[in-house]
């Protein structure tokens, strides 16, 4: 049995290789066929009557081939290790009260939409429901191929402008809420949390729930004493499966603050779309009477608020890793320079 579950892992590493090293070699494969047509071109250069067509043979040869190492190089750029994890995707309401909350769940929606035209699950692991409706905080699980490599840009403050529900005068509030991507950290091989360094508390879960909320003390805090990250999770009946789900929440934290405290060094001499570190960055402004979304990182403003809000996160996302793949382009040619 043990032998046939290692035999799976070096299966599932093997085809995760395979899956990486084919696009790579299939783009080479092609540009070894660019470069024979240029060699079977120049052949043919000597003879008169062939000139013409072998010129033009050779020109598009060599532009195909120019296209091809552009690819490659894009193919061959380091590889997050993270992008094929699973993610915990937090939104918490900040500056303007309900209407920040409503927001909040706004973007709760937009992202669960996206997930699912992605064909993702999402789990809701821990929610905070406001009075007059949205968030104060939720916390998602997020599973799916590549889900944090399409999502990972998300991290940072988010901004919205719009007349409120409650506004009676018809004025224009600002508010904002602040979202974090973590990846989903490997219990076994990414942290180790040491169980003496737990402070685990229950408490009876509130809100929604019926009879069973009011009677069982199924709700989990977890402190990680050394660093003083609480993670809260009530959003299941069971107390185990509570205990397990913040454990998992917390793992991915305390991951992602070493992650973001490496990353913060690198920043300083490098701007980044991902790990600046600083989560209270306004990244986007969501303007509703003018029907706009404006990505700040990026200077990319979108017309189409209510397909955005609708989970049509594509243009978007695309624009964001390509300016990522830029950046890395860049970095790659002063390292070689």
């Amino acid at each position: 049995s043990e032998t046939a579950t290692q035999d799976m892992d070096a299966y599932r590493r093997l085809t995760r290789e395979h899956a990486e090293v084919a696009p790579v070699a299939a783009l080479f494969a092609a540009w070894r066929k660019a470069e024979a047509g240029v060699h079977s071109a120049q052949a043919m250069l000597a003879d008169a009557e062939m000139k013409d067509l072998a010129e033009e043979e050779m020109r598009a040869c060599r532009g195909e081939m120019a296209r091809l190492e552009d690819e490659l190089q894009r193919a061959l750029l380091p590889r997050d290790p993270n992008d094929d994890r699973n993610l915990f995707l937090e939104i918490r309401a900040g500056t303007g009260g309900d209407e920040s909350a409503l927001f909040a769940g706004d973007l709760f929606r937009m992202y669960a939409r996206y997930a699912e035209r992605q064909r993702w699950k999402v789990e809701v692991i821990s929610q905070s429901p406001s009075d007059l409706g949205g968030y104060r905080e939720v916390i998602l699980r997020v599973v799916g191929q590549g889900a944090y490599s399409k999502l990972k840009f998300e991290s940072g403050g988010h901004r919205v402008q719009r007349v409120p529900a409650t506004e009676t005068q018809g004025r224009i509030h600002t508010s904002a809420c602040t979202v974090a991507v973590l990846p989903e950290a490997d219990e076994l091989a990414d942290v180790v949390i040491n169980p003496a360094e737990l402070r685990i508390d229950t408490y009876r879960a509130s809100g929604a729930g019926g009879q069973h909320v009011n009677k069982t003390d199924s709700a989990v805090r977890v402190t990680h004493l050394p660093t003083g990250i609480v993670v809260e999770c009530q959003d299941d009946r069971s107390q185990h499966k509570n205990k397990a789900q913040a454990l998992s929440v917390l793992a991915a934290r305390i991951r992602d603050r070493q992650t973001r405290e490496q990353e913060a060094k690198i920043a300083s001499t490098r701007k980044s779309l991902v790990g600046s570190g600083d989560r209270s960055e306004r990244i986007r402004t969501y303007n509703f009477p003018q029907g706009r979304i404006t990505d700040h990182r990026i200077n990319l403003t979108l017309y189409k608020i209510d397909a955005i809000m609708d989970g049509d996160l594509d243009e978007l996302i695309g624009a964001l890793s390509a300016e990522h793949q830029a950046e890395q382009l860049a970095a790659l040619s002063e390292e070689t320079a």
